[in-house]
Parts: structure tokens; C-alpha cells; sequence
């Protein structure tokens, strides 16, 4: 299995293209189109600018120890909301640039608890609203190739192994994921709640019966499909459908 070995440098790139272009599509939208189903493009600015502000904080505490939940906040009229939105990005970018990736900080996942956590995750999550904003905006653009490889691997190595899984927890099989244009492939077998991440060589023997699916398509098409942003039947399928649903974070 191919790994990106991501730096800091290339999240704090990434955040530096994202960000900017995830305002620009708030701003173009205005407050009251949708997103998805459930909220508006008000909701997710307001939302985006709250957890900002939480990781900020607390990624420069310098403790690995549970910080408090973010608090509710009453929401601003519209031009403020686009202000704050763009100070908290600006913010979030210079407080995870001026830290050390080893610099302690607590984060939810069974990993070291460093810096590097939240550099890596405001990558994707910034990356993944700027796609939500977009596509409100009726032009969304794909993630970047080698951010979204990395966004797949962060859903397998972070994910689905910290529980925050929204697919079924029942299945039992092999995934095969591919993504065409980063030259990248991901193995994982699915033992019920438990999944575990394999390299091609210890899977292919003949005494394993289990369920298998593969799921092919551009890795910015993977990552938005277990991220839920695209259904499965989007991705060129073989095999049982059920075991991509169950690689959907959440």
C-alpha cells in the first residue's frame, strides 16, 4: 500500500489555497442557500468560524489533557459572520504554522497527541467545506490529488479506528480502494466495529473467504465519498456495495 508521507509544509499549503477560496464561495453564496439538506450556507459559516476558534485555542495550550467543548455562540448578522469567518481562517493558519508538529496538544484520535494532529485535520476539514461552500455556489472543484490520497488515509488511520464511523458496523470483508489519478491504493479489512489496514501482500491468500468490494475513482471522489459528500454508487464498484458504506466516516 503507497503512503503520502505528508509534512506540515503541505498542510499549511493546502490551508493557504482552501481557505481564501472556501470564503470566496461563502461570500459569492450569501447566508440563505442550502447546503445539503439540513443547514444553509449561514450555518456552515457560523459553524466553520466556532470550531476555528476552538482549535486555536486549544492546540496552544501545550496539554494533551480533554479541553472543555466548544461553547455555543449566538449567531452574528451576515457581515459579521463573513468577517469573523475570515479572521478565524487567517488566525488558524498563522497559531498551527507557529507550531512545532510535536508541540503537545489533545486531540480525539488513538495517536500521539501533537500539533500535527490539528495541522493535518484543519487540512482536510477546511479543504472539505470549500467543496460544500462551492458546490452551493454551483462550481465546485475537486480536492487536490495528493491532499485528498491523504484525506482517504486520514479516514482509515483516524477515523474509522477513534469509532467515528457512520456506516454499518456488522460487515465483515475486504475493501479495495483505488484512486486513479494518485497513483494510490488502500486495503482494509472490516472485522465488525474493528478495522484494521493492510499492505497487498498480506491479503491475497487463499484460505481468506471473506466478502470483498473495490471501489475506483479519483481520490478527491474517494475521499468525498467516505466523507459523505458523494454516494458510493458514484464510485466504479465490484463486489459487495455494503462494505464501502461501511468505510463512511462521520
Amino acid at each position: 500500500m503507497n503512503r503520502l508521507h505528508a509534512t506540515k509544509d503541505f498542510w499549511l499549503a493546502a490551508l493557504r489555497a482552501d481557505g481564501p477560496a472556501l470564503w470566496d464561495a461563502v461570500a459569492e453564496t450569501g447566508p440563505d442557500v442550502p447546503v445539503g439538506s439540513d443547514r444553509t450556507v449561514a450555518d456552515l459559516a457560523h459553524d466553520l468560524t466556532g470550531e476555528l476558534r476552538w482549535v486555536r485555542a486549544t492546540v496552544a495550550r501545550g496539554v494533551t489533557d480533554r479541553p472543555p467543548a466548544p461553547e455555543e455562540t449566538d449567531r452574528p448578522e451576515w457581515p459579521e459572520t463573513l468577517d469573523s469567518l475570515r479572521r478565524e481562517l487567517t488566525g488558524t493558519i498563522e497559531t498551527l504554522e507557529a507550531l512545532d508538529p510535536d508541540f503537545p496538544a489533545w486531540n480525539w484520535a488513538p495517536q500521539p497527541k501533537r500539533a500535527n494532529f490539528w495541522q493535518r485535520r484543519m487540512a482536510h476539514e477546511v479543504s472539505l467545506i470549500r467543496w460544500d461552500a462551492e458546490s452551493a455556489a454551483g462550481r465546485a472543484t475537486p480536492i487536490e490529488t495528493k491532499l485528498a490520497a491523504d484525506g482517504v488515509s486520514e479516514v482509515l488511520d483516524t477515523w474509522l479506528p477513534a469509532g467515528r464511523r457512520s456506516g454499518p458496523t456488522d460487515l465483515h470483508g475486504v475493501v479495495h480502494l483505488v484512486g486513479t489519478d494518485a497513483a494510490q491504493e488502500w486495503f482494509v479489512r472490516l472485522r465488525g466495529a474493528g478495522i484494521a489496514l493492510l499492505d497487498t501482500g498480506t491479503i491475497l491468500d487463499s484460505d481468506d473467504h471473506h466478502a470483498r468490494a473495490k471501489a475506483t475513482g479519483t481520490a478527491s471522489d474517494l475521499q468525498l465519498a467516505l466523507m459523505g459528500r458523494k454516494r458510493p454508487d458514484q464510485l466504479a464498484l465490484t463486489g459487495d456495495p455494503r462494505l464501502v458504506q461501511a468505510l463512511r466516516a462521520g
